[in-house]
């Protein structure tokens, strides 16, 4: 007995430690954040968990009153609870007694709290396990002083889908069904080749033995009718169908139980996923085994992982939202090694999942990595090190890299590469990492690449630079812009249409300065001081000739030039449009005192690019200038994050402090504002309005947290 005692009094001051440990980040983290909170609710399994094909990622509807709390996975249906207290249904949010808050948010679990009923408090949380097996864990308690008959309705539902009924696992308390998911999507369908299943496998189950289940046809509302009945009805039956076989648009478990006072139950439901080639066998084994995981693990495991970031005092409750999301957003794309890679390497978005989004790193969406590198530096360096490991032997650094490998586009017999922020990014995030050995290596790769970039993207070796023949991918614009874009209806092809090969660019030559004040810096550190300034006498060549020959007097701005003659005007085409990009010379530090100052006036005017939620990518008063968001890929208008976090780094090195300030509260609100609405991130926002179409939940927005990082250390 005292041998017990004395384990048992040890097992309680471990747990003890261990909390006492976490408490100072759990109340870092934790949270109340209602409906309109400008919280980011997509949740996706941890790296080590996950794979590239057959993933699915969920966003959590907490705040729609007119349905019930859910979990949707981009084309693969939504599964939620509805609620029969002492025979009174409550099939939705809107009726709730007091509405779901969350307290936690990672990248991979929520846990929020609800009462959906009077006396009746419920604790859930909804944690996707693997790629593959997503629950929802609830805790409910009578907090009432009289028993309550409480019922509760798992459902996974998939509306018009073609979901057809294999068997119901008696065993595993659970429907097995199969169905066609669709590749096609608005914005980049995927490709089959890849991998990725179109018949597949749900396994919808419990933990606990069900009263009943049922599978039907209809909506909610039909539902409702089921689980309510008629109460003068002759046929009044408390159980569900049990239908074994057929197309339906949704299965349905049924639990219930009779909660004395101050009684408390946990119920857990479950939903798995495989592709029909796979074994049946071991996703029934899989879903059993989470069906009893302690979750305290793995929650403790996001608060390791949440440990490094830096602990900001916050001016709001909606920064420290924003914060938070943002970090989920950066971690909720990271995938593990696979294919052609030993690197871990990220996704533009779990959820929605479309194919140009799904499946390689691009050196502009790796500008999160500034951010990310807070919390995991080792996998922030781990995504960098994708580039380095698949870099071509002449230096070329590609378009997209990452399972599939080097993917570099060859157009007219060249290949393409990406903006080139390689360097400027592994700086950043040796700052954060400290690790000389990842300095070194992105100091050689980093040479390696900008001496591929002088010699073939300045083609008439003038000393500025060219984009390459299929620089409609490779400057970022994806045509909608006012320089590069010839025509304003983009209705010519690829080769008529963009001529950013044909100009001295403006955006290039400035990169190439920003890698080249970099790999200066680098070298310094790593004590090649030779190195050190040879960059840097490079760097101010070439700055010299950008205001030699892209800076306007009369306008007080800077601009892409024609390649032949280095005159503002290409055929009938005045290239003077100011864009975004002409800010960035004060980003690369190119802008001479005097000038950066007239760029300041120039940005601070209301009329052009002063606007509600941010700097635009065009000015305001250019003819082509449109604050619409309607769809990807737009340069003529729409607020893009990175770029404006480039005109604040900016404004920061030119000592604009208050200016910077201010662009960041523009671009904090446009985040939050968004988020409070429908708690996604976004591609890029409208300058002027609060409506958006264009992909959500890009993982480049993840420099929010950079930016209230940056502000914080002011």
């Amino acid at each position: 007995m005292k041998a017990t005692s004395h384990i048992i009094l040890f097992f309680i001051v471990t747990v003890y430690a261990v909390a006492q440990q976490f408490k100072p980040i759990e109340d870092y983290l934790q949270i109340s954040a209602k409906a309109n909170d400008p919280l980011y609710t997509t949740y996706a399994s941890s790296m080590a968990r996950s794979q590239l094909y057959g993933d699915k990622a969920y966003k959590m509807d907490y705040y729609s009153d007119s349905r019930p709390l859910s979990y949707s996975s981009d084309q693969a249906g939504t599964m939620f609870c509805l609620w029969k207290i002492d025979e009174v249904v409550v099939p939705r949010i809107g009726e709730f007694l007091v509405k779901p808050v969350v307290r936690f948010s990672f990248p991979d679990m929520v846990i929020l709290d609800y009462q959906p009923f009077r006396g009746i408090s419920v604790k859930e949380t909804f944690f996707v396990y693997s790629s593959t097996i997503a629950l929802v864990d609830m805790e409910i308690k009578n907090t009432d002083n009289i028993t309550h008959d409480v019922a509760v309705y798992p459902v996974l539902e998939f509306g018009n889908d073609s979901l057809e009924i294999v068997n119901y696992e008696k065993e595993s308390d659970g429907y097995l069904t199969q169905r066609y998911e669709s590749p096609y999507r608005l914005i980049s369908s995927l490709k089959m080749e890849y991998g990725y299943p179109t018949k597949v496998r749900d396994f919808f189950s419990c933990n606990r033995q069900t009263s009943s289940h049922g599978a039907y046809s209809g909506d909610m509302n039909d539902f409702y009718n089921v689980i309510k009945t008629d109460f003068y009805s002759n046929k009044r039956v408390d159980s569900l169908n049990m239908k074994k076989t057929g197309l339906v648009d949704f299965v349905a478990l049924h639990f219930k139980k009779r909660l004395k006072p101050g009684e408390t139950v946990s119920f857990r439901y479950l939903r798995g996923f495989q592709d029909q080639k796979e074994d049946q066998q071991k996703l029934l084994r899989t879903a059993d085994s989470v069906k009893h995981l302690m979750l305290r693990t793995y929650y403790e495991d996001n608060l390791i992982l949440y440990s490094k970031i830096p602990k900001i005092t916050f001016k709001s409750q909606p920064e420290k939202l924003a914060y938070i999301s943002a970090f989920n957003l950066a971690r909720g794309c990271m995938y593990p090694p696979s294919g052609q890679t030993k690197y871990n390497f990220y996704v533009f978005s779990r959820n929605p999942l479309w194919g140009w989004g799904h499946g390689h790193q691009v050196l502009h969406e790796s500008l999160s990595m500034m951010a990310y590198a807070f919390m995991d530096p080792k996998s922030a360096e781990g995504s960098q090190r994708v580039y380095m490991e698949q870099q071509r032997e002449d230096g070329l650094i590609a378009y997209r890299h990452g399972p599939r490998g080097l993917q570099d586009y060859p157009h007219n017999n060249m290949s393409t590469t990406s903006a080139p922020f390689f360097s400027w990014i592994n700086l950043e995030v040796y700052k954060v990492a400290k690790d000389r050995q990842f300095l070194a290596d992105a100091y050689a790769s980093g040479t390696r690449y900008v001496e591929w970039l002088i010699k073939n993207r300045d083609a008439d070796h003038d000393g500025t630079f060219e984009w390459g023949p299929y620089g409609i991918i490779e400057n970022v614009r994806d045509w909608y812009n006012a320089v590069f874009q010839v025509s304003a209806e983009r209705y010519l092809d690829v080769d008529k249409e963009d001529i950013s090969d044909e100009l001295e660019c403006l955006d290039l030559t400035l990169m190439v300065i920003k890698e080249e004040r970099s790999l200066s810096k680098m070298a310094e550190i790593l004590g090649k001081s030779k190195e050190s300034q040879a960059w840097l006498k490079l760097a101010d060549t070439t700055t010299k000739l950008v205001n030699q020959r892209m800076w306007d007097e009369n306008s007080g701005f800077y601009y892409s030039v024609n390649k032949k003659d280095h005159s503002f005007q290409f055929m009938t085409r005045d290239l003077k449009r100011q864009e975004i990009i002409g800010f960035l010379a004060m980003w690369a530090g190119a802008a001479p005192k005097d000038r950066a100052e007239r760029l300041v006036q120039t940005l601070t005017d209301t009329t052009k690019f002063w606007r509600k939620y941010g700097v635009p990518t065009l000015s305001a008063q250019d003819q082509w200038y449109s604050p619409y968001v309607d769809y990807c890929c737009k340069w003529n208008g729409p607020v893009w994050m990175l770029w404006d976090y480039m005109v604040y780094d900016g404004l920061r090195l030119y000592g604009y402090d208050d200016i910077a300030h201010q662009l960041a509260g523009k671009m904090v609100s446009a985040a939050t504002m968004q988020l409070s609405k429908n708690h996604n991130y976004w591609e890029s926002y409208s300058p002027d309005n609060e409506v958006l179409n264009c992909p959500p939940n890009y993982i480049w927005d993840a420099i929010i947290a950079k930016l209230l990082i940056d502000e914080n250390q002011k």
